[in-house]
């Protein structure tokens, strides 16, 4: 048998050449090009060659280094692979540490490890939210290698049918958990959250359960008629709207787009990558009705549509102009509007006649007008009181002493009550939060 120990701590200290420095017994001293250095077991079993890592040489002593070079020859005597019996007893430590992986921890690391390419930050809110509210309760103190079926079915069939958007969310979003915790070796099998050809036979499709119920949409002959009237509203979120709409772009988009975005001499809008949804450069041909909204703006620096101190408009402003516009007027009711927070519904004549509040404002000699207040905050600017005085207008909020004010004045076609007749203060602002006009 060759010598072994053949090396000192101080030739392994001195060792810089690269290459490699035998100690006998299988046991060599790697040293790389770059001067690092480890050790190495090499054995033949089976009539193959290998290769062992011992470890770096500065965790790993000579003396150490003998112990487990002896320990893998002794392997060897005994009719074991040393490289296979790592592996199992790391498999063995792994399947130890996969038992006490639960659910919620497995949660929390897929969503830390993906949440960075998530463009919207409520969306890692929304995963949180969801799992901690329905799947939690439920799942999330359960090792994740112990997760079946049954498991998943009682956290979605309490919701299926009732919050189905929700449950359909939340089932994709325990299947990516599980999957990673295949991939992460915490677990073994099919994924007991899949839906084709396993789910679909125990829970009914989503489709099936709510009827899918698609956006309103203004019907095409009618969109000239609203860019007219669009036209004749003053302010920076129409002026948005209108450019949204002739650019078909998104509310996003619009809001953040800026001068130095924008060639009028190309006639072209190149929105940057990172302000697209799907990440890429995208350009918008300007038409002549664009160049000519983009030519009355007052400013050529900044933002091209600028909200309060210069700032983009809040993600509600646009949507906030056409719920002010309401919906077209028929001939069988009047337009209800009913405020910043709520979606336009139409009124039959029978129940708007039946109103108590209604009936006392026609009594009042104000027909057709309605005004309620409630709490809001904050309230709106002194422009915005301004510009309810001179159209019809919903979603307005005034401070209590700004209502004492307006007492008796007109804004729009309404002619507002004292305070502590019809309006309500019940905090430190108030809102007015519906109105019915009959034009």
């Amino acid at each position: 048998m060759p010598p072994i120990n053949r090396l000192s701590a101080l030739s392994v200290h001195h060792a810089k050449t690269p290459g490699y420095y035998s100690d006998g017994g299988g046991l060599v001293l790697q040293v790389s090009a770059n001067g690092t250095k480890s050790w190495i077991f090499r054995y033949r079993f089976d009539g193959r060659r290998h290769e062992m890592g011992l470890g770096s040489c500065a965790l790993v002593s000579l003396a150490k280094a003998r112990e487990l070079a002896q320990s893998c020859r002794q392997l060897i005597v005994q009719g074991s692979d040393p490289l296979a019996e790592r592996r199992q007893v790391r498999a063995a430590r792994h399947a130890e540490r996969a038992r006490h992986m639960t659910f919620d921890q497995c949660a929390a690391a897929y969503i830390q490890a993906h949440k960075s390419g998530w463009r919207n930050a409520k969306h890692a809110d929304q995963w949180t939210r969801t799992l901690a509210t329905y799947a939690a309760p439920v799942i999330g103190a359960l090792p994740v290698g112990e997760v079946e079926t049954d498991h998943v079915v009682k956290v979605l069939a309490p919701i299926w049918a009732t919050k189905t958007e929700t449950a359909t969310r939340l089932r994709g979003r325990i299947e990516s958990i599980l999957d990673w915790a295949t991939v992460s070796k915490f677990r073994q099998g099919e994924n007991p959250a899949r839906w084709r050809g396993h789910l679909d036979y125990l829970l009914a499709k989503p489709n099936k359960v709510t009827r899918v119920k698609n956006f309103p949409a203004l019907p095409w002959p009618q969109v000239a008629a609203l860019m007219a009237e669009l036209r004749q509203r003053e302010g920076v979120s129409a002026q948005a709207l209108e450019f949204a709409i002739l650019t078909a772009a998104r509310s996003g988009e619009v809001r953040g787009a800026r001068w130095d975005e924008v060639d009028l001499t190309r006639r072209l809008w190149t929105v940057p990558a990172e302000r697209m949804k799907a990440r890429r450069e995208h350009r918008v041909p300007l038409s002549d009705a664009v160049i000519a909204l983009l030519s009355g703006l007052p400013d050529r620096e900044g933002l091209l549509f600028p909200g309060q101190k210069n700032q983009p408009l809040s993600d509600v402003s646009l949507s906030a102009v056409l719920r002010r516009m309401g919906p077209p007027s028929t001939d069988s009711g009047r337009r209800f509007v009913t405020g910043p927070l709520r979606r336009p519904v139409t009124v039959s004549r029978e129940r708007f006649a039946s109103m108590p509040w209604l009936t006392a404002c026609q009594q009042r000699g104000d027909c057709g007008s309605f005004v309620w207040f409630q709490d809001v905050h904050p309230p709106c600017s002194p422009s915005m009181i301004e510009e309810a005085r001179l159209r019809p207008a919903s979603g307005i909020a005034l401070r209590r002493p700004a209502v004492a004010a307006l007492s008796g004045q007109e804004v729009g076609i309404l002619t507002l009550p004292g305070v502590g007749d019809f309006a309500r203060p019940t905090g430190h602002s108030l809102l007015l939060f519906g109105r019915v006009c009959s034009c």
